[in-house]
């Protein structure tokens, strides 16, 4: 759907059909609540928060909204993600359904709890040596 660079998420939601703009602006609402210390941006073209690296990023297509949470992300709810269709970190909400707000809250929460961990890992890395 999207042709045109984008600098910003703002940008890429006007881009699209109010239909799609409300979806998004759902999805944006609920990532920056569940993750209120995140930066966006767009990266890969799409919407996109950072907090310690990429968090999360979202994105309209066709007929669904795309989320990507990363393969940690999707493989810790299993079970709550198996009603939609999923890849190996990305998962797609139809556009003729809601938008599953609680899963998307639950995911980006682990996610930044994952992120926040990296530091830390890497510090302790490094103190071995």
């Amino acid at each position: 759907m999207k042709t045109k660079p984008v600098n910003n998420i703002d940008e890429y939601i006007t881009g699209f059909p109010d239909n799609v703009q409300k979806l998004l602006k759902q999805m944006r609402a609920t990532i920056r609540k569940a993750a209120p210390g995140a930066e966006e941006t767009i990266n890969y073209a799409v919407p996109t928060f950072k907090l310690n690296g990429n968090l999360v990023h979202f994105a309209a297509f066709k007929k669904h909204i795309g989320f990507y949470p990363a393969p940690a992300g999707i493989e810790a709810f299993k079970q709550e993600v198996a009603p939609f269709e999923a890849g190996k970190g990305s998962l797609q909400f139809p556009f003729d359904q809601p938008l599953p707000l609680e899963l998307v809250t639950k995911i980006v929460k682990f996610r930044v709890k994952q992120n926040m961990e990296k530091p830390k890992a890497k510090k302790k890395t490094a103190a071995k040596r």
